[in-house]
């Protein structure tokens, strides 16, 4: 280290800076927290697009702080101006709050919530002077003339003397420079930024025990790397650990991408003689590609993107659950044994994250997705499914709130008891069992079953017409389609049928099936008896009438 009066260096290089490390620990104090609380973080760039694999981080941070009586805010990581997409901000706070993500405090839609801000790294700049000038102030930074020519040279000599890359040792030519020659530079007003003086050396090991991947063994980081860029914005590593101290964040939940920056991180916690957060680096999400695994691409896969389950219509609750699922193993056997309860109730673990990257499963997340749905009674499908429609689906929108009591009714086919209907999956299925109800959007499929004439399918449905009764219950009802299977020939019993089928032309259910077809349109349907109950007398025989019709249209 050279012989230099770094105090009057940090004055020189920061004359306006007259705050002290000791006025921020006052400004922003320890939190008043139970003890063993929590206090994590989710701190996007503003580029807009959230990685369906950064939920993972989120939902961990969440729980970690909320079942701890801990907080959980949000701050943006906006240094890396380049970077930056105009309105992203805002696509980063609606997206989250979509997805039933709450914090409790840090960057709102009009500005910031809670007393430990600004919570934009770019609005906190006077605050990371205040620490770059007491680095140097201790002879832990200096400033950097190099150009990018001279950085360029610097690695070209590197490369042929098959040395690593990067500014420390001999290579770091600016950071011994003495007092007179910095004056001179700065008067002549050259650009410059602030480096971090390293004292490391690849020779040695830093351990840390990471609360994910367990017990580390990294090399000790011997770069001078960049604090303060020439515009005097930090760059993320400087800010990153000065908000997290300030902020109070007692838990940092990252991608592992990180890791290898972890060692210059833990330097600078330590040589702040800050205590260091705990830290838990998780690994990308992987999709099955062949035979092989592969991260989940932002360039390939469209499900890498948080917005496209919203825009698919998956509800909040089943992607929460579905990652709660991928991060504890144990959820799902929660789940069974509590089938009411909301699944904050779950304890969560960090015991129980694997330390290597979690498959990506659409199958079991539609799975989970269709449990949930299931679950719901009618007014909250409704409320779900007007507020997904209201931006992805306005025909339908429009129809299930002009004609609200009709679709709860609709909605209501199927609902409770032990075995509820499961045959929506996301909320865009909605359109297709919605359409059953609606004459503008209904576009039938008349498939009938192939071994019944069309004249015989006509007398079937004229007969029907004359003897339904919207009044009927569901066992009065299926008595007429009985009767009306019998006097055509089908056997009205399906245990008698199975003994000697050859008897019969065929069995109630293909007469039941003539009707579903005439009326819903297609073979697939949720309780029929419920179905035309809804729909009411003149829609169910306006839709017999048009089955009629095009049936003897076809036989002209």
């Amino acid at each position: 280290m050279a012989n230099i009066d770094y105090k009057a260096l940090s004055e020189l290089l920061f004359p306006d800076v007259t705050r002290t490390p000791e006025d921020l620990e006052i400004q922003f104090p320890l939190r008043n927290l139970p003890e063993g609380a929590a206090v994590t973080r989710f701190a996007p760039s503003p580029t807009g697009f959230i990685h369906f694999g950064n939920l993972f981080a989120v939902i961990t941070a969440e729980r970690l702080a909320h079942q701890s009586g801990g907080v959980f805010y949000l701050r943006i990581e906006d240094t890396d101006a380049k970077r930056e997409v105009p309105g992203a901000v805002e696509t980063v706070i609606e997206l989250l709050e979509q997805f039933g993500i709450r914090f409790d405090e840090g960057a709102v839609l009009d500005g910031d919530v809670g007393d430990y801000g600004p919570y934009r790294q770019r609005s906190r700049v006077d605050i990371y002077h205040v620490i770059a000038k007491h680095l140097v102030a201790e002879g832990h930074a200096y400033p950097c003339f190099c150009t990018e020519e001279d950085l360029s040279r610097i690695r070209a000599q590197q490369e042929a003397e098959k040395a690593t890359t990067g500014y420390y040792g001999k290579w770091a030519i600016c950071r011994d420079l003495p007092l007179e020659e910095i004056k001179v530079q700065l008067d002549a007003q050259k650009p410059y930024v602030l480096r971090f003086r390293s004292t490391g050396s690849i020779e040695n090991k830093v351990f840390h025990r990471d609360l994910v991947k367990g017990e580390l063994q990294l090399t000790e980081n011997d770069i001078d790397h960049v604090l303060l860029k020439s515009d005097g914005i930090p760059t993320y590593h400087f800010a990153h650990v000065v908000d997290d101290h300030f902020m109070r964040t007692t838990h940092v939940v990252r991608g592992d991408e990180w890791l290898s920056t972890l060692p210059f991180h833990l330097q600078v916690f330590d040589t702040l003689k800050w205590r260091r957060p705990k830290y838990l680096h998780i690994s990308p999400l992987m999709k099955k590609d062949g035979d092989s695994k592969r991260k989940l691409s932002k360039r390939k896969d469209p499900e890498s993107s948080l917005s496209y389950y919203r825009e698919a219509g998956y509800p909040v609750q089943a992607v929460y659950e579905y990652v709660l699922n991928t991060l504890n193993s144990n959820y799902e056997q929660w789940r069974q044994a509590n089938p009411t309860a909301p699944p904050t109730d779950f304890k969560f673990s960090v015991k129980k994250m694997s330390s290597s990257g979690a498959l990506f499963d659409i199958d079991k997340l539609r799975d989970i997705s269709k449990n949930v749905v299931a679950a719901m009674d009618a007014e909250t499908v409704h409320r779900h499914l007007s507020e997904w429609a209201k931006d992805y689906a306005p025909e339908l929108y429009r129809f299930i709130t002009e004609n609200r009591e009709e679709a709860i009714a609709a909605l209501s086919i199927g609902r409770g008891g032990k075995k509820p209907r499961k045959d929506a999956v996301v909320w865009s299925d909605f359109k297709t069992l919605m359409s059953f109800f609606c004459d503008e959007q209904f576009r039938p499929e008349y498939e009938y079953p192939e071994h019944m004439g069309k004249e015989e399918i006509i007398r079937i449905l004229t007969e029907y017409s004359d003897m339904y009764d919207p009044n009927d219950d569901n066992t009065v009802w299926f008595g007429k389609v009985r009767e009306l299977a019998s006097q055509h020939g089908y056997c009205p019993d399906m245990k008698t049928y199975r003994q000697d089928p050859s008897c019969y032309k065929g069995h109630v259910g293909d007469v039941s099936m003539v009707l579903r077809v005439a009326v819903c349109g297609c073979q697939q349907t949720p309780d029929l008896c419920e179905m035309m109950r809804v729909m009411g007398p003149e829609m169910v025989h306006n839709r017999i009438s048009a089955a009629i019709d095009h049936l003897r249209g076809e036989n002209k």
